[in-house]
């Protein structure tokens, strides 16, 4: 059953230079739903993440944000980034990037220790506050990305292929991860992926845009029982219905 919505795209279009990107999108997401994006490349994903996040305003139509039309980002909207590098604070330890969000939101000092704790804690890395980024290996930079747009308490998770640049066993790692936050906070995630298994894995559902311009072209709802499990989840005759069901979706978007 789908709850109250959070996200809202209502009839949603936006060009760059006369061109079309995303051509009258419409969706909407429910509290505490995860939501995977697949589609060719070119197609609008990463766009409609940006203005999920009032990064970009589209030319016509609204997106609203629990009801409210969203003029520009918001505190409790976190972004999560493919570049962990470039999001990063290379000057910073791990507890003073966590930190970072922590004194933005105007936390005081004597109240921010334990809170990074729990966060390094809640996302594997424990015993590394002290440790600078460089230290750092990547699926550790990104836990610690993800740990510092927790800080933020966010109502609204978007991850921009965030685990597309880390091996295979990290990345399932984390995968695993951040179902588990995500259960345990009831955070609305928006989540955008080139990898099919990857969406049907996280997904209660994958929506495919089809390109020029990025449009709404399918919505997969994926009925398979939470909490999954990397080898059984994948073994199911859904699962595997669903991948080939997606890329045929993909093969034919790209054709």
């Amino acid at each position: 059953m789908r709850t109250d919505p959070v996200i809202e795209f209502d009839n949603v279009s936006l060009s760059y230079g006369g061109k079309p990107v995303i051509s009258d999108m419409s969706l909407s997401i429910g509290r505490g739903e995860i939501v995977c994006v697949i589609g060719p490349s070119g197609c609008g994903k990463t766009t409609a993440l940006r203005m999920a996040g009032g990064l970009v305003r589209p030319d016509s139509g609204t997106i609203r944000l629990l009801g409210q039309p969203l003029a520009g980002p918001r505190r409790d909207v976190a972004i999560v980034f493919q570049d962990y590098g470039k999001a990063l604070l290379p000057w910073r330890t791990a507890a003073g990037n966590v930190s970072l969000a922590l004194e933005a939101a105007g936390l005081p000092a004597r109240e921010r220790k334990g809170r990074i704790h729990d966060l390094l804690s809640k996302v594997g890395l424990p015993g590394h506050a002290d440790k600078y980024p460089t230290e750092m290996s990547g699926g550790m930079q990104q836990r610690l990305q993800i740990a510092r747009c927790l800080a933020q308490q966010p109502s609204v998770l978007l991850m921009d292929e965030p685990f597309g640049a880390l091996d295979a066993m990290t990345r399932q790692t984390l995968q695993d991860e951040m179902l588990s936050i995500v259960a345990g906070t009831g955070t609305t995630v928006f989540f955008v992926t080139h990898d099919l298994e990857e969406a049907i894995y996280l997904g209660d559902r994958v929506i495919g845009l089809l390109p020029n311009p990025g449009r709404l072209g399918t919505v997969a709802e994926v009925d398979l029982p939470r909490p999954r499990d990397q080898l059984g989840t994948r073994e199911m005759p859904e699962f595997l219905r669903l991948r080939r069901s997606l890329f045929d979706f993909i093969e034919k978007a790209e054709a």
